[in-house]
């Protein structure tokens, strides 16, 4: 397989458009595919060429992406996409998905003879437009060659692990932590506003120290500034993506009451308005209004 590829990508979400625009940067063809076509047709601009089924973004291609909300949404529209998929074809499966899922479309990339990669990358908005994300990547060792310059045009790392689903349970166990600090930061500052506190106070007193961190301050920064759109990882993502975690916890034996409180936090502030805005406004749930 030459190193510049045909790739298929579906969704072309926050994510997986970045992800398009820098796979044409590295050179490669590439096919794009939305539900919602509006968010696919300004990648035309950059060189891709926008599809108007799954079947025709993958039709021939070398490589597969999938990015998009969960689970059942790949299998849709991998259902759709499947008889046109070349046998051979690799499928960097990169949705965030449960563990279950994950299993599933492993089998199911089988059947249809496709080569499986569990994929999901760490990363928001801007790495992903940086090309700066970190692949987790699981899948067979005599491919990895030959997938390599997707990843290397996506992300600035890849993280290897063995078998389809370990890198799904990596990508879990990571977003846990970072869906934890997202709502420490809110909540703080929401405790600090309403008695009175000025937060500068507080980032002063922690400044240097091992409770301070670059990603609170950017968090807490994007709340104060009103800067929360665009979003760089949405709260309903976000909250899909809590679930996702309590669930695989209980499903072995874990109670994780911060990913299930954390997922209400998010469903709150969804519910008054800011689903789409970026999962700092995880915030607005400390308040009735």
């Amino acid at each position: 397989m030459s190193e510049k590829l045909t790739v298929g990508l579906l969704g072309t979400g926050i994510m997986g458009a970045a992800m398009a625009r820098n796979l044409l940067k590295a050179g490669h063809a590439v096919r794009v595919w939305n539900r919602s076509a509006d968010k696919a047709a300004p990648l035309a601009e950059d060189g891709a060429e926008v599809a108007g089924t799954p079947a025709d973004a993958v039709r021939d291609a070398d490589v597969v992406i999938t990015m998009l909300y969960d689970g059942e949404a790949v299998r849709q529209v991998m259902d759709e996409a499947y008889p046109a998929a070349r046998s051979g074809a690799l499928w960097m499966q990169s949705t965030t998905v449960s563990l279950e899922d994950v299993d599933r479309l492993a089998e199911d990339a089988g059947r249809h003879g496709l080569v499986f990669f569990d994929a999901p990358v760490l990363g928001t908005r801007q790495p992903a437009e940086a090309g700066q994300l970190t692949v987790l990547a699981a899948g067979p060792p005599e491919q990895r060659d030959a997938i390599a310059p997707v990843f290397d045009a996506v992300g600035a790392k890849t993280v290897w692990l063995r078998n389809p689903g370990e890198a799904t349970r990596l990508k879990l166990v990571a977003n846990s932590w970072v869906l934890a600090l997202t709502h420490a930061g809110a909540e703080t500052l929401s405790l600090a506003e309403a008695l009175g506190v000025d937060p500068d106070k507080f980032l002063e007193l922690i400044a240097g120290g091992p409770l301070d961190n670059a990603y609170l301050r950017t968090k807490v920064g994007l709340v104060r500034g009103d800067q929360l759109s665009p979003a760089s990882f949405a709260v309903n993502t976000a909250e899909k993506d809590a679930r996702l975690i309590a669930e695989a916890g209980r499903r072995h034996g874990v109670r994780l009451d911060l990913a299930e409180a954390g997922a209400e936090r998010f469903r709150r502030a969804t519910e008054q308005g800011h689903g789409d805005k970026d999962m700092a406004a995880s915030y607005y749930a400390s308040f009735d209004k």
